[in-house]
């Protein structure tokens, strides 16, 4: 594996700073995930996308699985695997507020907070990776 070793083989410890903030972050996700699940309405206010009423509904619901899963991923991973793992779930994550972004932009009705949110949340994936791979190089 090429790469900083000591980035492979360094985990993260509940002494760091870093493992606070995935987990805050992975708190986040679990919590929007379950507004989803259990107020699709309020999670589509919240996302900036309408709400659609009946069977359609479900696929909001499926919004508030992705962003559970992504949840119980990042502290699965903060808490049992090294720090390159983590901040590859971190990076490859972008990708998600990425694609967020571009629907609720195309949906039309969306406020800019509600646009900003989903770019804020990709930012802060990437800064917690950086913060994480940086700490690592430094330690």
């Amino acid at each position: 594996m090429s790469g900083n070793p000591d980035l492979v083989e360094q985990h993260l410890s509940w002494t760091e700073p870093g493992m606070w903030a995935v987990m805050a972050l992975a708190a986040v996700f679990l919590c929007l995930g379950g507004l989803f699940i259990v107020s699709p309405s309020a999670g589509a206010a919240i996302f900036g996308i309408p709400a659609p009423s009946g069977v359609p509904a479900g696929y909001l619901r499926a919004i508030g699985f992705r962003d559970v899963a992504l949840a119980l991923y990042l502290a699965g991973l903060a808490c049992f695997s090294t720090r390159r793992a983590v901040c590859l779930v971190l990076m490859a994550s972008v990708f998600i507020p990425f694609c967020d972004v571009i629907l609720v932009w195309m949906s039309g009705s969306a406020t800019f907070w509600q646009i900003a949110l989903h770019g804020v949340s990709g930012a802060g994936l990437v800064l917690i990776a950086a913060w994480i791979s940086l700490s690592a190089k430094r330690a």
